[in-house]
């Protein structure tokens, strides 16, 4: 799968793309992440992308041509818009769930565009096919860590990323509810010991434990996810927190 992102600020990816998962993926051949500075689109002699905002007001507001002309060129460098999935980081966009990261990864190519300062020029959201995507009601500096968030959660569902793929069906909001328990050795550390039932060697026992124990997690601490009867008979996955960039 190919990933783009449009940013003023390339090398915070550099860290995220250079660890873990999304190293893994990248040398496996399975995705390729493709950083566009919207400073190499515009045509300031000062490399300027952002004015003063008509009307008054404090900070600066992202222009609309170098914008324009970033999402142009990116669109051409990967051969045409067709089966290409368009996303700006966005406070006022539909909120990033395990459900939406799903969606995504089953398409062949996502475009993410970072805004920065005080958001973007109207005329980029009207005249520009993106959807608008938003990690959550809290301020961030900029789009980018929202995309590091979404290439993350994305790129781990790719079919070979992660080693073993029934880990990506129990984790938290796989399922509408949060994860159960983890244990590992030793049994008992500080006085804490692991429940008797994970070393029972008795599976039946051990997975309505974890289906309790979800449930319970779930209900102390997002019972929003349960649905209105909170039952934990609801389907969709779970909201996860992050940016209004």
């Amino acid at each position: 799968m190919r990933f783009d992102v449009i940013t003023l600020f390339p090398s915070m990816f550099e860290g995220a793309l250079s660890e873990s998962i999304l190293k893994i993926a990248q040398e496996k051949g399975l995705v390729s992440i493709h950083l566009h500075n919207l400073r190499d689109h515009t045509l300031d002699p000062h490399r300027k992308v952002d004015d003063r905002p008509f009307g008054g007001g404090p900070g600066m507001v992202l222009a609309p041509d170098p914008v324009f002309r970033a999402y142009e060129a990116v669109i051409e460098e990967m051969g045409g818009a067709v089966g290409v999935r368009k996303v700006v980081l966005s406070p006022q966009g539909r909120r990033y769930d395990q459900a939406l990261a799903r969606e995504f990864a089953r398409e062949k190519a996502l475009l993410l565009l970072c805004g920065h300062y005080e958001g973007f020029d109207e005329r980029i959201r009207l005249g520009l096919p993106f959807e608008e995507v938003s990690i959550g009601d809290y301020v961030l500096t900029g789009g980018e860590i929202p995309a590091m968030a979404i290439l993350d959660s994305v790129i781990r569902l790719l079919p070979g990323v992660v080693g073993d793929p029934a880990s990506l069906e129990e984790e938290s909001f796989s399922a509408g509810m949060l994860d159960y328990p983890h244990y590992t050795r030793p049994r008992e550390y500080r006085g804490m010991t692991v429940p008797e039932v994970l070393v029972s060697g008795d599976h039946a026992k051990i997975l309505e434990w974890r289906r309790e124990q979800a449930l319970r997690r779930t209900k102390e601490m997002r019972r929003d996810l349960l649905g209105p009867e909170g039952q934990g008979d609801r389907d969709t996955s779970a909201t996860q927190t992050g940016d209004r960039s």
